[in-house]
């Protein structure tokens, strides 16, 4: 098993000329749904979490929460891109723009991640600011990592025996 695999190997679906109105649209509807779903694990997160106690509260609080939703999207962003490029070959063409671009776009936030990098410095908190850049830097592409490590194993395991790396599902 290898992290990167082939999967750059594989043509993107969607690599047609001309215009593309039908993955505009899906793309659209995936962001909405995106958006609310971010929107309902932030007020899950915020009301429901231990981890407020931990923090201060109003405009000097570390956006765990924002943290928290990128991390958790760029996880999903991993186990999906190997799950269509590798494990579900044969899924819908506009699948991949409306859970990849539409879906995990809307629901991550990394604008709202530099917004409240740039709202730590101008409250005079230059170590959760930073802090902020690295950890979520770090916390991101280490959870791509995992999802892409998860989905390899998960489609290992549904792989019949013998059939190696380049076996079918």
């Amino acid at each position: 098993m290898h992290l990167f695999g082939d999967t750059h190997l594989h043509p993107h679906p969607d690599t047609t000329s001309g215009p593309q109105w039908s993955v505009v649209g899906v793309v659209a509807v995936g962001g909405a749904v995106g958006a609310l779903l971010r929107y309902g694990a932030s007020r899950l997160w915020r009301n429901g979490s231990d981890a407020a106690l931990l923090w201060r509260t109003g405009e000097a609080a570390f956006p765990v929460t924002t943290l928290l939703i990128n991390v958790v999207g760029c996880f999903l962003m991993g186990v999906l891109t190997v799950a269509l490029k590798e494990g579900f070959t044969g899924a819908p063409r506009l699948l991949n723009p409306m859970l990849g671009t539409g879906v995990l776009g809307g629901f991550t936030t990394f604008s709202s991640y530099t917004d409240d990098t740039r709202r730590l410095f101008e409250n005079n908190q230059p170590g959760y600011a930073v802090a902020n850049l690295l950890v979520t830097v770090a916390g991101c592409l280490t959870a791509v990592v995992l999802g892409v490590v998860v989905a390899r194993l998960a489609l290992a395991r549904r792989r019949p025996a013998g059939a190696g790396e380049g076996g079918g599902s």
